[in-house]
């Protein structure tokens, strides 16, 4: 059973940096974009990017969890049970917060016509990079409470 719980937390450990790794650019991919060109490329760099993010964020959620059942001390953690709680929060924001504020970016990177991003773009992106750099937070902290294990 040691070998099992040791293998779930080199996937856990693997998942964060494969994972949680490119999400914390994502945000950063189409601030360099000057042309309506290269931000539309920069939104498809930023798709292929999330996919990893999700798939090593389900890794993460699947691996903590049965690394909680194998060891059920861990739900008694405080450290374990906020880092949770935090993910669960940064995980609803996607289709509850983030996507809201993607749609409109989304449909002006994909329907304006010229090379010149509109104003609009930069106003309607600004408050989402807010909300995704609140996210990035939150999974700075998880990743710090696991590391550190405070309470």
């Amino acid at each position: 059973m040691n070998t099992v719980y040791t293998i779930l937390v080199f996937i856990h450990i693997f998942s964060a940096i494969l994972g949680m790794g490119p999400g914390f650019v994502l945000s950063f991919i189409p601030k360099s974009a000057k042309t309506m060109t290269e931000l539309r490329h920069a939104y498809k760099i930023k798709h292929h990017l999330h996919i990893l993010v999700m798939i090593g964020g389900t890794l993460l959620l699947i691996t903590g969890l049965l690394m909680g059942m194998m060891h059920p001390y861990l739900f008694q953690m405080g450290w374990y049970i906020v880092s949770l709680i935090l993910f669960f929060i940064a995980l609803a924001m996607g289709p509850f917060v983030l996507k809201p504020f993607a749609i409109p970016v989304k449909e002006i990177v994909n329907q304006h016509q010229g090379e010149e991003i509109p104003k609009e773009y930069f106003r309607l992106s600004k408050k989402l990079n807010r909300y995704e750099n609140f996210e990035n937070l939150l999974f700075l902290i998880i990743i710090a409470l696991m590391i550190v294990k405070p309470f």
